[in-house]
């Protein structure tokens, strides 16, 4: 019999500069794990693109308590080793009848276990993920599909050849209205 999901976690952004931590997660073949989103109103899929998991700071936690949390629920994935601090972003956008002004701190992680199961999302989430899927960094740069953080390919073929960079990198600000 399988499990009962989580019950849905409450959405509790209510406005304002909110700490977000992402994870970059990739497989022994150094594919990276995006999110499909769609819908800058859940109920009305309009628009669809891919994103990295991840979610904003709960309470006390650190991020990186944040990025393995959120990862955890999105995913299922918790078997990962949490690198550093990759990029930083500032980014601003229309969702679910409000605009989103966040602190994006994104986490390099590996993993072998490429299995998802999203196991705890928010009743917001549930209504706007629409899946997972493993991406090698070509299918990346050829993507005709919308990607945030819209530089990812080149971002990643970046970390792949040359590794982390010695300090975060501050990437451009995003606004979507």
């Amino acid at each position: 019999m399988a499990a009962e999901p989580a019950p849905a976690a409450p959405d509790t952004y209510t406005g304002g500069l909110r700490r977000v931590a992402r994870v970059v997660l990739l497989d022994p073949q150094d594919r990276i794990l995006l999110l499909h989103g769609h819908g800058h109103e859940p109920d009305d899929p309009g628009t669809d693109w891919w994103f990295t998991p991840g979610g904003g700071v709960e309470g006390d936690e650190t991020r990186e308590q944040a990025a393995l949390r959120e990862l955890a629920e999105e995913t299922g994935i918790t078997d990962v080793d949490l690198g550093p601090v990759l990029w930083r972003r500032r980014c601003s956008f229309p969702f679910a009848g409000r605009q989103w002004d966040q602190d994006e701190w994104y986490y390099l992680a590996r993993t072998t276990q490429t299995a998802t199961a999203a196991t705890a999302l928010t009743e917001l989430e549930r209504r706007s993920v629409a899946g997972a899927r493993w991406w090698t960094c070509p299918e990346l740069l050829h993507a005709r599909e919308t990607v945030y953080p819209t530089k990812l390919a080149g971002l990643l073929r970046t970390l792949l050849d040359e590794g982390p960079p010695a300090a975060p990198v501050t990437l451009d600000t995003e606004i979507v209205r």
